[in-house]
């Protein structure tokens, strides 16, 4: 059975694809590059040759990405302009991409008779709510252009999936971290930029006061979690996946002094535009609508991304 992942170059994208396709299914990789990289799915096709096939293409080609789709089973929509910051910087581009991508895929989708799109969403739609934790009752409050897209994102899918009967599925990632997250962006998640740094002998550098807390969830929970919700019943809805835990940036650097055997004293800058102040997941809804539990907890990925890091010294020259 063949199965398309947009994106699947990208960070959560290429374990996705790993994970797809050791339990035999076929897949089709689209991705324009811009962001994802080759080397995230190294060894694919000499390991699964005639099950993995990679097509450079940008969503927003609604008539290639149907013809890309025909045969499909399942679309796994990772692919966007990731980065709150990169959204204020550049609203109009990532509206262009997140919000018209996820309609194309969604058309494209339909069109070509794929059974369901499980589509990446994000816990930045809460906003800056001060309940915990955040549950799916919740109002939106998105305060970037990014978050902003990813509320389109869920009322388009929830829209098809209500007028066309075409089943969709949201998944509001909570700050995902793991192997293969590129420390060397610009705009690099928390973990990866800690971690490298402090490998390079050089402090944590935190914006704000270090008390803001996140909800970190380990790769492999998110990728069991769109597994799941392809095999589900559910349809029309968007639910959390996170870890259920949350801890605050400052409790982060202590965990990865332990681990390093470092006793690193993190720099304070500014806080920054966007930024949400505390995040935790309420996973009821995911439970009973997919079935999800996360399997890996925090301390145990924290350990598994600091050994990925620590192998990879190419990487770890480029960012020094």
């Amino acid at each position: 059975m063949l199965d398309v992942v947009t994106g699947g170059a990208g960070f959560i994208g290429s374990h996705l694809t790993r994970a797809l396709l050791k339990s035999g299914r076929k897949v089709r990789v689209v991705d324009d590059l811009s962001t994802g990289t080759l080397k995230n799915l190294n060894g694919l096709e000499t390991s699964f040759k005639g099950a993995y096939e990679l097509i450079k293409l940008d969503i927003r080609d609604t008539e290639e990405l149907k013809r890309v789709f025909e045969g499909a089973v399942n679309v796994y929509h990772q692919a966007a302009i990731p980065s709150v910051q990169r959204s204020i910087e550049n609203p109009l581009r990532s509206n262009h991409v997140n919000v018209g991508g996820m309609l194309n895929v969604l058309t494209a989708g339909r069109e070509a008779g794929v059974r369901k799109v499980v589509y990446a969403s994000s816990s930045s739609v809460y906003g800056d709510s001060e309940s915990l934790p955040k549950i799916e009752a919740m109002d939106a409050r998105p305060l970037s252009p990014y978050a902003v897209s990813k509320v389109a994102d869920e009322l388009y899918g929830g829209t098809f999936s209500k007028i066309h009967e075409f089943p969709t599925v949201g998944l509001r990632y909570f700050n995902v971290f793991g192997p293969r997250q590129n420390p060397a962006c610009q705009y690099a998640a928390v973990i990866p930029k800690f971690v490298t740094r402090m490998l390079a002998g050089q402090p944590p550098v935190i914006y704000g006061d270090g008390e803001q807390s996140r909800d970190f969830t380990y790769v492999e929970n998110v990728v069991n979690a769109n597994l799941l919700a392809a095999g589900s019943d559910a349809s029309g809805v968007a639910v959390n996946v996170g870890s259920g835990e949350r801890y605050s940036l400052n409790e982060l650097v202590g965990f990865l002094n332990e681990i390093l055997g470092t006793a690193f004293e993190p720099l304070y800058e500014e806080p920054r535009l966007g930024d949400v102040r505390h995040s935790l997941a309420g996973i009821d809804v995911a439970r009973a609508e997919i079935g999800y539990l996360p399997e890996i907890g925090f301390r145990d990925g924290l350990e598994r991304t600091v050994d990925w890091l620590k192998s990879d010294t190419a990487l770890l020259e480029a960012v020094q």
